[in-house]
C-alpha cells in the first residue's frame, strides 16, 4: 500500500473513532500506528521497554483525544501522533531535569545509610536481662527468641495485648540504658 493510501486509511479510522468511539476502528488504528510510534521511541530512547511505554502512552492519549473530539483534523492523524510523541518525550525530559536538580539540591540532606551498632557483649546483655522484672524479661524473650507476637504473649501470660506492648517498650528502654545506649 502506498504511503498516501495508508495515510488516508488512518484518517478514515480516526474519523470513525471521533464520530462514535468505534472499538474495532480504535484497535485497527492502534495496530497500524504501533510500529511507527515504537520505532520513533527506539530512535530517541534507544531502549525497547521505554519505547514500548512511550508507544502505549502516545496511543492512549491519541485515542482519548479522538474520543473527546479534540483532534481538529482527524484526516491528518499521523501528524497528530508524531506531535504527541514529541510532546510526551519533551515532558519526560523536563521531569528528568527537574528530578536531577532536586536530587542535587537535596542529596546532601539524605539520611546516612544505617550503620549497625557495635556488637553487644553477651555477658553484659545477660546481666541486663537479669535486672528486668521476671514478667518483662519473659515478654522480651518471647518476642525476640521465641518470635511470638503480642497477642500470643498476652494469652500465655494472662495479660492484655496493649499491656504487653507497653511493658515491652519499657523493658527495651531499660535494656538500652543498661547497655550504655541513649534512651
Amino acid at each position: 500500500m502506498a504511503p498516501q493510501e495508508e495515510e488516508q486509511l488512518d484518517g478514515q479510522l480516526a474519523q470513525r473513532i471521533a464520530s462514535n468511539a468505534d472499538a474495532p476502528a480504535e484497535a485497527e488504528l492502534c495496530g497500524r500506528l504501533w510500529p511507527r510510534v515504537r520505532a520513533f521511541g527506539l530512535r530517541r530512547l534507544r531502549n525497547e521497554p521505554d519505547a514500548v511505554d512511550l508507544a502505549q502512552q502516545v496511543l492512549m492519549v491519541v485515542i482519548e483525544a479522538l474520543r473527546a473530539g479534540q483532534v481538529s483534523e482527524p484526516a491528518r492523524i499521523g501528524a497528530f501522533v508524531m506531535g504527541t510523541c514529541r510532546n510526551i518525550l519533551l515532558d519526560r525530559h523536563k521531569v528528568d531535569r527537574r528530578r536531577g536538580v532536586l536530587f542535587a539540591q537535596f542529596a546532601a540532606e539524605q539520611p546516612v545509610a544505617y550503620q549497625p551498632a557495635a556488637p553487644v557483649d553477651r555477658h553484659q546483655l545477660l546481666g541486663c536481662l537479669e535486672q528486668l522484672p521476671s514478667r518483662d524479661r519473659a515478654i522480651v524473650v518471647s518476642t525476640y527468641i521465641d518470635e511470638q507476637d503480642g497477642a500470643q504473649i498476652a494469652a500465655g501470660l494472662g495479660m492484655e495485648p496493649g499491656t504487653v506492648r507497653v511493658k515491652r517498650h519499657r523493658a527495651l528502654k531499660q535494656l538500652l540504658e543498661c547497655l550504655g545506649g541513649a534512651a
